[in-house]
C-alpha cells in the first residue's frame, strides 16, 4: 500500500471565503454590516481602535514584497520634491515675473545640477551585480516623488533596473513618478513606518538638497547613529554649498550640543562617483577591520 498523501491544509483559505461570501443570499443578517467578513469590512479596518492593526499591515506589506523581489539592501536618495531637471528649471525661471520669484527660480536652476548628480548615482549603483545568494544590493529607494526623487528612480531605469518608490498620502493631490517600478510602488499612511522602511534595508544613504521632508529625514538617520541606535552606514550631504548655507553643523559642535565626533557621521561629496567611492571606501575598510 502506498503511503497516503497528507493534505497541506484542511482549512480554506481567506481568498476563497472571500469570494465566497460574495454571493451569499440576501437578507437582513447578511446585509447588515456586522455580517462582513472582518478582513472585508473596510468601516471596521478604519476604526480609532484598529490603529495598532494598521501600523501592523503596513509595516508588513513593504517588507513582503522587498522579500519577494530577492531585495537585501537599498541605496536611499533623500531630496526635494521641489528641484526640476535643468530643463524645467530654466523655464521657471523664464516665466518669472518679478524680482522674488525671480531669484527663487535663479537658485532652483544653480540646483538643478543636483537632479542630474542623483540620476547618475542610481545608475551606477543601479548596475551592480547580485551577490552569490542571488540577493539584489543597492537598490535605489527615493520617496516616488517629483524632482531629486524622480531623477532616482529614472537613473535605475536608464540602465534597465527596477527601483523602489516609498509615496504617501498627502492632502494635496499627488502620484509616483513613472519612473518607478509599478511592483516596487508602495503607498503609506503613516509618516513614521514610511521613514522605517526607508532605513531597514538602507546600506548607505545619499541626502540632496531639500526642505522640511528631507531635513526630518536625515535628521532621523543621524541620531539614531549618532546613539547607537543602529549601525553607522555610509551618509552622504551631496552639495556642500547648500548644506553649509541651510545647516551651521559646526556651530552645534561650538555650542556643546553634539561632539565633534559626530560630525564624522556624514561626508560631503559633490558628484556621482565621489559618492559612489566613499560607499565603496567604507564597506572596504569595514571588510578588512572584520577580518583582522
Amino acid at each position: 500500500m502506498n503511503d497516503p498523501k497528507v493534505p497541506n491544509r484542511v482549512f480554506p483559505r481567506a481568498k476563497q471565503d472571500a469570494e465566497s461570501a460574495k454571493t451569499v443570499v440576501p437578507t437582513p443578517q447578511t446585509e447588515n454590516p456586522a455580517y462582513k467578513l472582518a478582513f472585508q469590512d473596510m468601516d471596521f479596518l478604519l476604526r480609532e481602535d484598529l490603529r495598532p492593526v494598521r501600523f501592523q499591515l503596513e509595516l508588513l506589506k513593504p517588507q513582503l514584497v522587498l522579500d519577494e523581489a530577492n531585495i537585501a539592501s537599498t541605496f536611499v536618495m533623500y531630496g526635494s520634491a521641489r528641484i526640476p531637471e535643468p530643463a524645467k528649471a530654466q523655464a521657471l525661471l523664464e516665466l518669472a515675473t518679478d524680482d522674488k520669484s525671480r531669484r527663487i527660480a535663479e537658485r532652483l536652476v544653480a540646483k538643478s545640477k543636483y537632479y542630474e548628480v542623483a540620476r547618475e548615482l542610481a545608475r551606477i549603483v543601479s548596475e551592480l551585480p547580485r551577490d552569490e545568494d542571488g540577493k539584489r544590493q543597492f537598490v535605489v529607494c527615493s520617496g516616488g516623488g517629483p524632482s531629486i526623487m524622480e531623477a532616482a528612480n529614472r537613473g535605475a531605469a536608464d540602465v534597465g533596473q527596477e527601483s523602489i518608490g516609498l509615496n504617501i498620502v498627502l492632502p494635496h493631490e499627488q502620484a509616483p513618478n513613472p519612473y518607478v517600478t509599478p511592483s516596487l510602488s508602495l503607498q503609506f499612511h503613516y509618516f513614521a513606518l514610511r521613514k522605517m522602511h526607508f532605513l531597514l534595508h538602507a546600506r548607505a544613504l545619499a541626502a540632496f538638497p531639500g526642505g522640511f521632508g528631507t531635513f526630518d529625514e536625515l535628521f532621523e538617520l543621524l541620531t539614531l547613529i549618532q546613539t547607537g541606535k543602529i549601525k553607522p552606514i555610509p551618509v552622504l550631504l551631496i552639495g556642500r554649498e547648500f548644506w553649509d548655507k541651510v545647516v551651521d553643523f559646526q556651530a552645534l559642535v561650538d555650542e556643546g550640543v553634539v561632539s565633534e565626533r559626530d560630525l564624522s557621521i556624514f561626508t560631503y561629496v559633490e558628484t556621482a562617483e565621489e559618492a559612489w567611492d566613499v560607499v565603496k571606501r567604507f564597506y572596504e575598510n569595514q571588510a578588512a577591520a572584520e577580518g583582522a
